[in-house]
């Protein structure tokens, strides 16, 4: 027979170890792989020195980006192993698995059918076809029964064909009662006839030693070829859809069966150290050895105390425990069981670390610059090289200063990449600190992104003209102020003066015939701090600057008709719209805006029939920007608890007016004098009912404010004892010491005449 077809399990070190055993022996003349054929030319690239796994194949459909299809490769993955043999030894090696054209295109005609198949229990098996050999042997999984007899096997001059036997008996067990009208039996039969089709097409090239390489389930259908008429009928006529094959790099966290990848293996990080450990030839002791070192050095980085002997300890015990279960060796169950009882005595809480930092790990391959790529992923190479932000499978803090070029810059690209949906970073806040020119980012590269940046190609060439593309289309498609002004402070953080332009004759096109109110008070803070920061990012805002003016006055002009007639959860919405324009024009820090707002406020203060809750608020903004003087704002305080009004009312004025102004009530006589003696008026069945309200105006008080008040309550004070201001300074003395004064602060001193 020409052809020796070696079943595998798609990621696993000892089945690498022994198909490379075995392909050694057999010496073929070329090598058939399961996988995507559409990938056959790009293949030699496996061979290049800057491709390091994990690294997969990713397939995609030109024409519509979101049909994708990944094929990953460990370093330890017996296909990887025979990519890189055959390459090695100049022999040819083809994928001959079913085009994933075809089976795009049969995925894209199924998806007009509502009707999904139920899933039954030989689909389950199908699946997971180790599970009753698992069983049968006394295992609770496959993962664990595989590992035991396959991956720390050390002699595999039998393996290959004991894999065939128990595959040819299962399929044989499970065929008998699998149904035959699955759209998964049928998609297996199709992939199964196709890689027959390449094993003759390669028998007629006259390649005399075929090495097979496939999962273990296909290697019974594929040890013996039928006639090709049965095959080819069903291979007949097949749709297709033009696809596109490239490299992207990959990570260990991506192969874990925890992250839903179906051919995944538990333990990615401990398979990669005992393929490393079989490379370097080393013994089964010092491979346990190596690997409770690093899990030493791991917990030791987290300021666990773990020593030299905790390390021989926990070896002593895996070994003991292996024994205990009549095993020859000690396997991960084992290793983890005795770190968690030796290292951790017992606590479970520090395996979580263990299991994210080594037993998956946080690898993440590279695959060379020859490597097919979109523009749009071209430009992003270049910008990480240009910048030195190399992409990262762990997360990591950036901390960047504005001011910098290169800091500013990879605020830009991480901020365009944001736009197009692809979060590799989080954050982009400002960081605690003096100043607006530092922002924290939380980095963390995901294997996806590349497909996002695939798709997102159908916006522009470069990062800068996609995100600016895909701007202005959004802005073309809302209407919503406060959207528009979002969009517009993401163009400008991003550095994209195309679509801020278009954004801000949007704005001011749509704030031009608006009639809410509060729709414009929503999307003013946005262009606040918009006007705030762009300085900072040395971009210009004179466009800002003038839609932000018409919009205050507009807001002015409106705001008292807005508030009228207002009923609770109305008045509750307002009241934070109220506040936040509040915030914005403080922001802002002009006078006339300043002054316009002012005056509204004093409008809305003396409006008749404001709710009273927003009544409190106006005369508390006023009294802190100085436009109302402390006694007139105690007059109206009064006159809002008089026993004339409603309790309901004086309880809103006051949620309105001491909301999140604790230290306003401890340090002002007046204020807690009057609400002392309104509270002591109140009926008990007035007080059960005012309860929630004041409880809520209290809640917005800091811990520290609320215990000082406790304090005074309990110990009966009125009001802590008021300071009267005293003005006994001595001028001339106070003049002699400016000079030195001004020399330690670099000030210039300008005597008064």
């Amino acid at each position: 027979m020409p052809h020796h077809v070696f079943g595998i399990r798609h990621h696993g070190p000892g089945s690498a170890r022994s198909l490379v055993q075995a392909l050694s022996a057999l010496q073929p003349d070329c090598i058939l792989i399961e996988g995507p054929p559409e990938a056959d030319s790009i293949l030699p690239l496996a061979a290049h020195e800057q491709m390091q796994p994990p690294v997969a194949l990713l397939l995609y459909a030109p024409d519509e980006p979101q049909r994708a299809v990944y094929y990953p490769f460990a370093d330890y993955s017996p296909e990887w192993q025979a990519i890189r043999y055959a390459l090695a030894q100049q022999i040819p090696v083809r994928f001959m698995d079913l085009p994933v054209g075809n089976s795009f295109a049969r995925d894209k005609a199924a998806e007009s059918v509502e009707a999904a198949d139920e899933p039954n229990a030989s689909a389950v098996i199908r699946r997971d076809p180790l599970a009753l050999l698992a069983e049968a042997a006394g295992y609770a999984d496959s993962e664990r029964w595989w590992e035991h007899m396959v991956e720390e096997r050390q002699d595999s001059s039998q393996l290959f064909q004991a894999i065939l036997e128990a595959m040819t008996a299962l399929r044989n067990e499970v065929d008998t009662d699998c149904p035959r009208d699955t759209a998964e039996y049928e998609r297996e039969q199709l992939r199964e006839a196709h890689m027959r089709k390449t094993i003759r097409q390669a028998n007629k090239d006259g390649f005399q030693t075929i090495a097979v390489v496939c999962g273990a389930w296909h290697a019974p259908v594929l040890q013996t070829l039928p006639s090709a008429k049965a095959d080819d009928a069903l291979l007949k006529g097949l749709p297709k859809l033009k696809t596109t094959a490239t490299w992207v790099p990959w990570t260990h966290e991506r192969l874990s069966s925890a992250s839903g990848y179906g051919a995944g293996v538990d333990a990615p990080g401990w398979y990669a150290h005992l393929w490393k450990c079989s490379e370097a030839g080393v013994c089964h002791s010092p491979l346990q050895t190596r690997w409770l070192t690093r899990v030493a050095h791991t917990f030791r980085a987290q300021g666990l105390d773990i020593s030299s002997a905790h390390i021989i300890e926990t070896v002593r015990l895996a070994e003991t425990v292996a024994a205990m279960r009549n095993r020859p060796r000690p396997g991960l169950a084992e290793l983890n069981e005795a770190v968690q009882s030796v290292m951790l005595f017992g606590d479970a809480t520090p395996m979580q670390l263990l299991h994210r930092k080594l037993l998956v790990g946080e690898a993440l391959g590279s695959v060379p610059d020859e490597t097919p790529q979109t523009p749009l992923q071209q430009d992003l190479t270049q910008e990480q090289k240009r910048l030195r932000l190399k992409p990262s499978a762990s997360d990591a803090d950036l901390l960047l200063d504005l001011r910098k070029s290169t800091d500013l810059e990879r605020s830009y690209l991480l901020r365009r990449l944001q736009l197009l949906g692809i979060d590799w970073g989080k954050g982009g806040k400002r960081a605690n600190g003096k100043g607006t020119f530092k922002e924290s980012w939380r980095t963390l590269w995901q294997p996806e992104f590349a497909i996002r940046l695939i798709e997102a190609g159908f916006w522009g060439n470069t990062l800068a003209e996609a995100a600016t593309h895909k701007l202005i289309k959004q802005a073309q498609d809302t209407h919503s102020l406060e959207q528009l002004a979002s969009m517009a402070h993401e163009s400008l953080y991003a550095n994209l003066p195309n679509a801020v332009d278009v954004l801000m004759q949007r704005l001011q096109a749509e704030a031009a015939i608006s009639s809410d109110i509060v729709h414009l008070m929503q999307a003013l803070p946005e262009l606040a701090r918009l006007l705030r920061y762009g300085d900072v990012r040395k971009t210009s805002v004179e466009q800002v600057s003038h839609v932000v003016t018409g919009m205050v006055t507009r807001i002015c002009i409106g705001l008292p008709n807005a508030c009228s007639a207002l009923n609770e959860e109305a008045a509750e919405a307002m009241f934070k719209h109220i506040q936040s324009v509040q915030e914005a024009v403080n922001l802002l820090d002009d006078d006339s805006f300043s002054q316009q707002w002012t005056q509204t406020l004093q409008a809305l203060l003396d409006q008749h029939g404001l709710h009273t809750l927003l009544a409190g608020r106006c005369c508390r903004l006023l009294l802190q920007s100085g436009a109302v003087a402390e006694d007139e704002s105690a007059r109206r305080f009064g006159l809002a608890l008089s026993t004339a009004n409603d309790p309901a009312q004086a309880a809103a004025w006051i949620d309105g007016f001491l909301r999140d102004s604790g230290q306003l009530l401890i340090y002002d006589e007046t204020l807690w004098n009057l609400i002392d003696r309104w509270i002591s008026t109140l009926g008990d069945e007035t007080f059960q009912q005012l309860l929630p309200v004041l409880r809520r105006t209290f809640a917005t008080f800091t811990a520290p404010e609320r215990r000082q008040m406790g304090e005074r309550v309990k110990q009966g004070q009125a009001a802590l004892p008021v300071t009267s201001a005293t003005n006994d300074m001595d001028a001339s003395r106070a003049e002699a010491a400016l000079p030195l004064v001004a020399m330690i602060l670099g000030l210039e001193v300008i005597h008064a005449s």
